[in-house]
This record gives structure tokens, sequence and C-alpha cells, in this order.
């Protein structure tokens, strides 16, 4: 049995935590029944909904090519990790944002939608790491130095797919969400809103949140036997140490509905929560509360939005403070405690520690509204306008104009005369920023432009979206038929294999019917008009994956990551089971390089 090292003494205590007891989504308007909390949760009803947003990992670098869910709809995360849906139809009460990347914990956010109305969510996923192991037939405990110990029990693990018995080494990854991380609001999975054991919707106030997937020797997922338990210890927090009651209910994390979900409880044993559970997703320790709605709106001086900006709302007195983002028309709300004595705080981003707007509000049963809060120009507040014309100078009738302030991308739709205008919050002035423009309908972007960015009005002038093409695309022909893969029709992406020594080059159809195709082959040394060895080529026209003679990759073009690679090859693969068919395969593609 292999374990991770056991740690007698935690060699760090949390920051100021808060368990979140309140939360915001990002739609212009809230209707819930029943603002006290308590009722049951209406989860068939459904509206169509907008949200967009950018999903970062654990260096807040932008994640290309995650696919995302929302409703019933799909999207692929591009270059700057950004993902938009318009017009799907998902529950209102409780509409999910779900993010899969491979090597990650899929992240969430969930909120609840108002028809023809648009969300704006930042997500940032959480590695999948490797914390510890043990044998299945004799169980183990695996202990993490932050403060999250899983204790597993001999003959207790089934596949997940099959419910088949599962004997051998059960790899496990685990991750503990500190509720007072500055980052708490784009890690943690939906809104902390849950149902209880009577089905009453709260909304919760967390003493500690955790991670756990379940691998087995052959990658394949691992779940408790029904029936069966695991048992985890949860560090409380020395800053919640004091309010931390004697036992608190247990909560995992549902990913059909987006919300959490009380299953069990968990007794306070000196500084650390243990209780039993009985499968292995989030898992969450949590008060619940009743709660109001809250909304408020954001604008300069001028009378124009602020969208996309940190709103902050704390209990006075505590740490306790949950956080949201405006919208497009700087709108933001969500579920604050009733009864309460508040503070508002308005942040420029995540990246920045002083707020640049607060204000003090109380709460009473009844849900509350602040109006517009106008935020005025000295108050770190600029607006930036401009145009983007195309390659053949007429105006972008379908294109983004791109800020990026280090590693936060913000995206604003141009107008169809290809002009732009919008209020932002800085940190400090002067600020220099990025700029790009796009052009969606051409697939063109500008070279990235240096703008200088003070207190104000700043007139940017013309931006060219031409230079840059953004053309992504997979091309094949198998004995004469042409396929195709295209971007952003179609999903394709880069991803590494075994490390990053081999290189996987793969498109999606979107939708139905779910084709694909995928190559793979030798990343090393790989340079432009260098020839890599072939290794894989697989679609959904062969039967099998086929081995190849020997074939290579022609790498055509090779930019620095973020730009891209592109290829073609041309070689004969052959099945390996009778009848043993050949297939002559052509193949070229451009594809955005993530590493």
């Amino acid at each position: 049995m292999q374990t991770t090292p056991i740690k007698k003494t935690i060699s760090r205590y949390f920051t100021i935590i808060f368990a979140a007891a309140l939360f915001f989504s990002c739609q212009k308007e809230l209707h819930f029944e029943g603002g006290s909390g308590g009722t049951q949760p209406d989860l068939t009803t459904k509206i169509n909904s907008s949200v967009s947003g950018f999903v970062t990992d654990e260096n807040e670098a932008p994640v290309l090519g995650a696919s995302v869910q929302f409703g019933a709809s799909t999207a692929t995360t591009d270059k700057y990790g950004y993902f938009e849906f318009k017009n799907v139809q998902v529950v209102k009460e409780a509409a999910v944002v779900s993010v899969t990347k491979a090597g990650y914990f899929k992240g969430f956010r969930t909120f609840i939608a108002t028809e023809g109305k648009a969300a704006f969510v930042r997500i940032k996923l959480i590695l999948k790491s490797n914390v510890g192991s043990f044998n299945s037939t004799i169980g183990g405990t695996v202990i993490l130095v932050s403060g999250f110990d899983i204790k597993f029990y001999a003959g207790t693990i089934v596949n997940a797919a099959t419910n088949a018995q599962y004997n051998g080494t059960v790899n496990v990854s685990a991750f503990w969400l500190n509720p007072g991380a500055s980052d708490i609001n784009r890690i943690m999975p939906g809104d902390l809103r849950g149902t209880n054991k009577d089905g009453s919707l709260k909304i919760l106030q967390t003493f500690g949140m955790g991670a756990v997937e379940l691998t087995g020797s052959s990658g394949e997922l691992l779940q408790i036997v029904n029936g069966q338990r695991a048992t985890i210890t949860m560090l409380i927090p020395g800053s919640l140490s004091a309010s931390a009651p004697a036992t608190i209910p247990l909560w995992y994390f549902n990913e059909t509905n987006g919300l959490w979900k009380e299953e069990g409880t968990a007794t306070r044993i000196g500084n650390a929560y243990v209780g039993d559970v009985s499968h292995f997703s989030y898992w969450n320790c949590d008060v619940p509360n009743n709660y109001v709605q809250f909304n408020c709106t954001l604008k300069n001086t001028a009378g124009n939005p602020i969208p996309y900006t940190l709103v902050k709302v704390s209990v006075a007195g505590t740490s306790n403070s949950g956080w949201g983002y405006t919208d497009s028309s700087g709108y933001t709300g969500g579920a604050v405690p009733n009864n309460a004595n508040l503070i508002l705080e308005v942040y420029t981003n995540w990246g920045c520690t002083t707020p640049i707007y607060t204000q003090p509000f109380t709460t009473t049963n009844v849900n509350i509204s602040l109006g517009v809060i106008t935020i005025a120009t000295t108050n770190n507040v600029a607006t930036l306008s401009g145009t983007v014309t195309n390659c053949a100078n007429s105006p972008v009738t379908n294109g983004n104009i791109i800020v990026a302030e280090g590693p936060i991308f913000t995206k604003y739709p141009l107008s169809n005369t290809g002009a732009y205008s919008f209020s932002k919050i800085f940190c400090t002035f002067p600020q220099t920023v990025t700029l790009i423009g796009e052009d969606i309908a051409n697939s063109q972007q500008s070279p990235n432009t240096s703008y200088v960015v003070n207190s104000g009005t700043n007139t940017v002038g013309n931006i060219q979206a031409c230079g840059v093409t953004t053309q992504q695309f997979v091309n094949y022909t198998i004995n004469g038929t042409s396929y195709s893969f295209t971007a952003p029709v179609d999903s394709i992406f880069m991803a590494p294999g075994n490390g990053n020594s081999f290189i996987t080059i793969e498109g999606n159809r979107i939708g139905s019917p779910n084709n694909y195709a995928s190559l793979f082959f030798d990343g090393q040394g790989i340079a432009l008009n260098s020839s890599q060895p072939f290794s894989i080529f697989r679609s959904t026209e062969l039967n099998q994956t086929p081995n190849p003679l020997p074939i290579f990759v022609n790498i055509t073009e090779y930019g620095a990551i973020g730009e891209y690679i592109s290829g073609n090859f041309t070689g004969t693969f052959i099945e390996t089971l009778p009848p043993n068919t050949s297939y002559n395969v052509t193949c070229s593609f451009r594809v955005r390089r993530t590493f």
C-alpha cells in the first residue's frame, strides 16, 4: 500500500476564510418565489438563456480547447479561454455551465437564468494531481498536507461504468478548496445553493470543500460500491474555529442540476470535521441559511454601463463574503443573507486588492435592489472607443475587440459598423493593455496592439483585423472520399501525448452526427519544415485503428504557443484484423498551438 506522507502538524493555516454564505449570478433580472429561501426548487421550468465567459488553468493562463456544455449545447474555448452560448434552453432556476478538460477536475457554474438575458462568468479549473494510492483489497488512507484526509476500506471499490468489483491499485486525485482563497469564486462548483434533506432550497455557509476522483491502473474511473462508505476528514480553518458547530451537514455537488445536495453529517473532532461519504465528486461541509435576492447596476458618470466588473458583498464585521461579475449591462445580482448588515465593494478584477467603491446596506426578509450605482470617472474608470476594419479596410460587421490585462482577457462585441465603446475599471492609471481586433467572418485578427489607457475618455482609433489568419481545419481523404472539420463550426484542438513528446491533432463535429478524426505523431525536434514520424490515425470512417506503413508528417507552419501549427501527410494504413483492409489517406491540418 502506498500513501502520501502523513503530516502530524499542518504547515500553514488558511487565510481569512468565508464560507461564501452568498453568491452572485450575472443575469439582468432575478425572479425567485419566496425570497427567504426554504422552498422546493423548480427544476422543470425551462427558458432560453445566454452566457459567455473565460476559462483559465491553475496558473491563470487561458485554457484552449476545453469542452463547455450549457443545456444541450456544447462549445470549445478559444485561445483566450473564451466561450459563448446564445438562446439555449436551460432550467430557469438552475442554469449550469460545465467545463471539461483532460487533466483537470470538471468545472461548474450555476446561475438563475432570465429569458433573453446574458450571464457572464469566469471559471478556473483545478489541476487533477495524483496525491496517493492504495490497494483496493486492503484499503488505505490518503493524506493531503492541506488538511484533507480520505480513508478507504477493504473491498469497497468498483468500476464506475460497469459496477464490477475492482481489485488492484487505486489512484487518488484530490484537492482541498480553501473558501478563503482569492480565487474561490472561480474554482468552486455551482453557486453555493443546495437542497437540504427535506428538499428545500438553501444558501450555504461552507467550512471546507474537497474534490476527489478515483482511477484504476488502466485509467478507468472507480467509485465506492453501493452501500459502503469512505471516511473524509477536513481541517476547520483557524478563522472559523470559534463558529464551527459540533456537527455539520455534508453536501455533495449534483452535476446534473448544478446544486449541492445534503447527504449525511460530519462530527467535529478537535480542529477537524470527520464524516462518511457514499461516493466521490465534490464534497462540502456547510451550514444552510435562508436568504433574500439582491441586485444593483454599475454605470459611469455618463450613464454608460460598466460590464464584466467584480462585485463583492460581505457581512459587516466578518470575513463572510461572496463575489460576482456584472453582465454586459452592468447588472449583477444574487442571494444574500436576510436580516444582515452587509457591505458592497466594487473591484476592477480579481487581480486588484483595493476596492474603488464601497457602500453599506441592510437586508430584511424582503428582496432588495440598490438600483443604479454611479462609479465616478476619477475612481479608476476609463472609456475606450474605436473602430475595427477588415483586410479590405471595410468595417468588421461580425467581430470583437479583445482587451488583455496580463492574463485577464475581456471580449467586447463590435457594432454592425465595426465600432466599439465601453467603460472599464482599472487598478491604476496609466495602464498598458493589449488590444486585438477580431474579424470572425473572414477568420482574421490584428497583430497584438499595445495601448496606454488613462482615466476618462480614450479614443483608440482604428485597428485593422488583418494579417493573422485564425483558420483552423483538419481536412483528409480516405480512398478518394473527402472529409473536413473547420473551426469554429467544429471543435479542433491540439493536445500533448506522453508528456510533450507526442502531439495529438483532433477534430470533432459539434452536434449530430458526432464524427471525429485524430492524428498522433512524434513531436521531438519539431520545427518549421521538419518531418515528424507518424504513429496513429483514427476517424469515424475506419472500423478499427490501423497500423501505418512508414509515414512522416511535414510541418509547414510552426508558430509560438497561441499561434499555429500546420502540416500534411500522405500514406497507407492497413487494418490489423482480417480482412486487413488498406486505406490510402491524405491529410492536411492547421491548429492553434497550446504547448
